[in-house]
Formats: structure tokens, sequence, C-alpha cells
């Protein structure tokens, strides 16, 4: 359990690197942007490898027993959380988590949160909670919710930064919590393309999990717990 809370606490440190600007800067500095982006991945990357190892190889401590409403719950947040993931990396975003910060036009999934991929992170990570009740799953998704959560915060203070005097004029027609400004200003949800092909790829991913996928990576099959309830 110590092993696979350290490898928690390095992942989360790892991600929070984006969030901070003068460690970021110095480390770009002394790679270059490209070498810290390979690096970066790479890292990150064997990082959460070593975290699911070591999840998957811990103790398992029974919490509260499963029922069939806490499956379902997952099969709704997750990919729910999917597709606000996607389509968040792939819109332009000025304010939060992207793979496109800039360009001519702000992604139609920002009207929905300005946070998108964090958003989606906490619904995919505290959707998986219910299901997994056991002390190993609280403290690793419990951990990436809570992570999901400080990340907004961040992201909205390192924003607000750099808007500076045009913070509400920047921020009009968005909000941190999801649909909230829409529903204050009842209007149209806008739809762009990379909506719509990330609500695709969401279909095909979550099916390919229920059918297979999610037991080949992780050793559990939804469908087949489902219907031992």
């Amino acid at each position: 359990m110590t092993v696979m809370i350290a490898a928690l606490a390095l992942f989360i440190g790892l991600h929070s690197i984006p969030a901070m600007p003068p460690v970021r800067t110095r480390i770009i500095g002394a790679m270059g942007r490209t070498g810290y982006l390979i690096a970066y991945s790479a890292v990150s990357t064997a990082v959460l490898v070593w975290l699911i190892y070591e999840a998957l190889n811990t103790d398992y401590v029974e919490l509260w027993s499963l029922s069939s409403w806490q499956v379902h719950a997952t099969f709704v947040a997750a990919p729910l959380g999917l597709f606000l993931v996607l389509a968040g990396l792939f819109s332009v975003n000025p304010f939060s988590v992207t793979l496109r910060r800039d360009g001519p036009r702000v992604g139609a999934i920002v009207d929905i949160t300005r946070h998108p991929v964090l958003w989606g992170f906490w619904l995919w990570s505290a959707g998986h909670v219910p299901p997994n009740g056991d002390l190993r799953s609280l403290i690793l998704f419990g951990g990436f919710a809570c992570f999901s959560l400080g990340g907004m915060l961040m992201a909205e203070r390192r924003a607000r930064r750099m808007f500076g005097a045009t913070w509400n004029q920047a921020t009009a027609g968005t909000s941190v919590v999801p649909l909230l400004a829409i529903a204050a200003e009842p209007r149209a949800v806008r739809i762009d393309t990379i909506m719509l092909l990330s609500a695709v790829a969401t279909i095909a991913v979550a099916g390919w999990l229920l059918h297979g996928g999610h037991a080949a990576l992780f050793g559990a099959d939804p469908i087949a717990t489902l219907n031992a309830l």
C-alpha cells in the first residue's frame, strides 16, 4: 500500500508541473520545449504504468459490498468523462488543459465548462469509486478525483493572471461548473465538429471496453460483474 501511495503522489506531482509556470519555464529553458514534451510524456507514462501495476498488486481490503446501482453509475460517469476529456483536449481552450490553446475560435465544449478535461477526469475517477469498494481503489480513484478538483483551481488562477483586466470579457458565457452559464442565460448549446468526433470516439472506445477491452487491460469485466449481481 505504501508503494502505491508513493506512486500516486509522484503521478500527481508530475502532473502539477504544467500548472506551475516558473518550474515549467526553468525545465524548458534547460531542455528545450521539444525535449521537455518528450521527457514529460515518457516519464508520465512510465509512472502511470507503475501506479497501475502497484494498485493491481496491492492487498484487497473490502470497505463496502457491491450492488447494481454502483456499476450503473460507472456506466454513466466514465463514458461522459471520456467524452469531456477528448473534446477538451482537441478543442481550442485558452483557460485550461488542452492540446490547442490558441485558435480562431474557442471550442464549443468551453461553452459547457472552462475545464472539460479536468471535469472529464473527475467524472471518470469519481465514477469508478462506487463499484470498487476496497481501500486501494478508494485511494487510487479518490486521489485522482481530488487531483482533478485541485487542477481546476490552479488552472483557473493561472488563466485569471493571464487575462488580467480582460477576464470578465473573455469568460462571458462560460462557467467552471458544467452547464451553469447556459442555465443562467438560457440558450442553444453550441456543437462543433470536435464534439461530434469526440462523441463517436467515446461510443467506439466504450463499446470496446465493455466487450472485452476492460477485462483484457485490467482483469475486470463490467458486463460480467453486472450480470452476476
